[in-house]
């Protein structure tokens, strides 16, 4: 997914995507890691040759028009912060995209009646699955609306972290008043498990996306993945996109085995831990620091 988006987005040359070039770009994102909070001063470092590069001819497309890199830098008022977008388009491009499509490809697997589904539509659009090289169209994604909507349903279990606001005026809910300057946090993951919006939200069920209006860029009501209101990700729809494609070209080529069963999420945990920061803030209990503090491993 890395190489296609990125010279995508940023034009071929610009972003590293050979294996030297990759190795030299783990080497400086460790070293930008260590020290997140000035990332500021040094996103350089995940431009290829910034200072020696010529933006306008490296930024274009392969068809000759302007890349969304060289859109940005077009209309970007302080041209010294052009290197900190670039890296905040990087990520923004990769960081959730990367890890939905192998839990869209999971939740696939570990429904055989969606993963035949899939292989059905793909070979109605493409023919018999295995071949070496297919080129997917808009139109041909148009014809696989069940990937997306396999897409959007991974993303409703699977939404990571929380979305944050800040108050600008002071907002009154119910008998609360919300004053300005506080940061107000959302979470995808609790309001995409509430049973009035998604009926049996801890399934994994495709057709309920039949109901949203996506021809229209409408999502099914309480999906807040992507934030709310006119400050939605602009880049949402891209996202999913690329999720599709990677799909539809992953399952088309390659036969695919779960070798382990979906595993669990550990609600009681995170219920544990909401409670034992409200009896923190009432003052019910007090941290203990001589318990070991718990360690969450990475699902596989």
């Amino acid at each position: 997914m890395y190489p296609a988006v990125v010279n995508t987005l940023f034009g071929k040359g610009l972003c590293p995507t050979s294996q030297s070039e990759l190795r030299e770009f783990e080497e400086h994102f460790w070293k930008y890691d260590e020290d997140f909070e000035y990332a500021s001063q040094m996103p350089e470092c995940f431009l290829r040759h910034p200072a020696g590069c010529d933006i306008n001819t490296q930024g274009s497309s392969p068809g000759g028009g302007c890349t969304l890199l060289q859109h940005l830098l077009d209309n970007l008022q302080g041209k010294h912060l052009a290197p900190s977008y670039g890296l905040l388009m990087l990520w923004a491009s990769q960081a959730n995209a990367v890890p939905i499509a192998f839990w869209t490809l999971v939740f696939i697997l570990s429904d055989p009646s969606v993963y035949k589904k899939i292989m059905e539509d793909l070979t109605s659009v493409f023919g018999s699955a295995g071949k070496d090289e297919i080129e997917v169209s808009e139109e041909d994604l148009k014809n696989l609306p069940y990937i997306k909507w396999c897409a959007l349903e991974a993303i409703r279990l699977r939404s990571p972290g929380a979305i944050t606001k800040k108050v600008i005026k002071p907002i009154r809910i119910q008998s609360f008043t919300i004053p300005a300057g506080d940061m107000l946090m959302l979470s995808p993951y609790w309001l995409h498990r509430n049973p009035k919006y998604f009926p049996d939200p801890e399934m994994f069920k495709p057709d309920r996306w039949k109901e949203a209006n996506l021809e229209k860029n409408a999502f099914l009501d309480g999906f807040v993945a992507f934030g709310g209101g006119k400050h939605q990700c602009p880049g949402r729809w891209f996202a999913i996109m690329e999720i599709q494609l990677f799909i539809v070209l992953f399952l088309y080529k390659y036969q695919f085995v779960l070798l382990d069963a979906v595993p669990k999420e550990v609600k009681d945990l995170c219920l544990r831990i909401a409670q034992v920061g409200k009896d923190l803030k009432d003052h019910r209990v007090q941290p203990q620091p001589s318990h070991p503090t718990p360690t969450l491993t990475a699902l596989r």
